[in-house]
Formats: structure tokens, C-alpha cells, sequence
């Protein structure tokens, strides 16, 4: 079966649903990318999605992370109603991802520490949310316990992230071992999402195939 892969960066949503089985394409205005699968250049609001079994969709989360409450955060465009619009008009069946606070309809959530990852003796938590036009179940519930890690792009491939309490930061090496991913700077890291959670949920998108 074959899935577009909408909004795709570097590829994290991408690499779960080729390991839950699907044949994927991806579609992102960025170029350079380290995409591991076929990638087209270009506006995902306009890509013919006919021949394709299932969509995937990350619109950007700028316009709904915790940083467009300060002082002087830029203003970002809100992509979810447009991208929801277009798969609902497309009709097949299709998830779309966002962070928490993003106005996702009946969203379910995933954390990290859902699937054991972390790096270092410390958990990757990394909450996001996904709406789906298929019913969508989560059989596995949060574990937060210790020390987090966090991944956040610093915008020339340094981590941002530092411990609370003067703890040590964390490598790049241990940040893509965190995330279950082995190919992506860490800048697309910082924008990525685990493999583990589309391939967890694409598996229940095949079940019902």
C-alpha cells in the first residue's frame, strides 16, 4: 500500500509507516533534506493524493508550541484547517500530527516513555498528538519517572536542550539514539518525530485494509 507522506522534513513519520509496511513519498518546501525515501519539493496543500492508500500529514507545529506566548515570537501560519480540509476532501483514510495545544479534533496522544526510548538513563518523552478519520486506540499509557531528555535544534546542529539543575547536556549521538532515529542532523531531529509512533499507528491503519 502506498502512503503520501505530507509536510515530511527529514523523514521520522516517513521511516514508521515504511516499517509498518507501506511504500512511502514524501512532499516538503525544504530542500537538502535527508529524506530516506522518494521526495518531492513542493506544497503539500497541492499534491494529488488519487493514487495513494493512505496520508500521513505534519502541518507545522510553530503556530501551537509553548514559545508563541513570549514577547517576541514571530507569527506563523496555521496550516491544520486547510490540511484537514483537503484530506477530508481526498476521503481515504489519513492521520495528521501536531503538538499538544494544536486544534486537532479527538486527537490521541503518544509519549515516548510508550515505547521505552531515551538515551543516557534518561527518557525521551516528546508528547504528540494525532486526529484521524479511522478510530484510533492507545493500549499504552505514560511512564514518567527520572531524568528527560529533550530535543530542540539550536539552528547550526547544537542542542539547546540543558538539564534542569545544572545537569549535563546531552550529545547528538544520544539525542538520535532518544528518538530511534540514525540519519538526521540535529536540527531535523528537533523537528522530527519518533519512527516508533507512526509505525505504531499506521500498523492499525493496515489492520483495517
Amino acid at each position: 500500500m502506498k502512503a503520501a507522506d505530507l509536510y515530511c522534513g527529514a523523514g521520522g513519520a516517513g521511516m514508521g509507516l515504511h516499517r509498518a509496511g507501506f511504500t512511502v513519498e514524501g512532499w516538503d518546501i525544504k530542500q537538502g533534506l535527508a529524506y530516506p525515501f522518494c521526495r518531492h519539493i513542493g506544497d503539500a496543500l497541492e499534491v494529488d493524493l488519487s493514487r495513494f492508500d493512505f496520508v500521513w500529514a505534519s502541518p507545522p507545529c510553530q503556530a501551537h508550541t509553548s514559545l508563541r506566548t513570549m514577547h517576541n515570537a514571530k507569527q506563523h501560519e496555521d496550516f491544520i484547517e486547510r490540511t484537514r480540509a483537503k484530506l477530508k476532501a481526498w476521503g481515504g483514510p489519513w492521520i495528521m500530527e501536531n503538538v499538544i495545544g494544536a486544534p486537532l479534533i479527538d486527537p490521541v496522544m503518544l509519549c515516548g516513555t510508550m515505547f521505552g526510548l531515551g538515551a543516557a538513563g534518561a527518557q525521551l518523552r516528546r508528547h504528540r498528538i494525532f486526529e484521524s478519520n479511522i478510530p484510533l486506540s492507545v493500549d499504552r499509557k505514560c511512564a514518567h519517572h527520572g531524568k528527560t531528555i529533550g530535543v530542540y535544534g539550536g539552528g547550526h546542529g547544537v542542542s539547546l536542550h540543558r538539564h534542569q539543575k545544572g545537569q549535563r547536556c546531552f550529545t547528538a549521538a544520544e539525542e538520535r539514539e532518544a528518538m530511534g532515529i540514525d540519519w538526521m542532523t540535529v536540527d531535523e531531529l528537533s523537528q522530527a518525530i519518533p519512527p516508533a509512533y507512526s509505525e505504531y499507528l499506521a500498523k492499525q491503519i493496515l489492520q483495517l485494509a
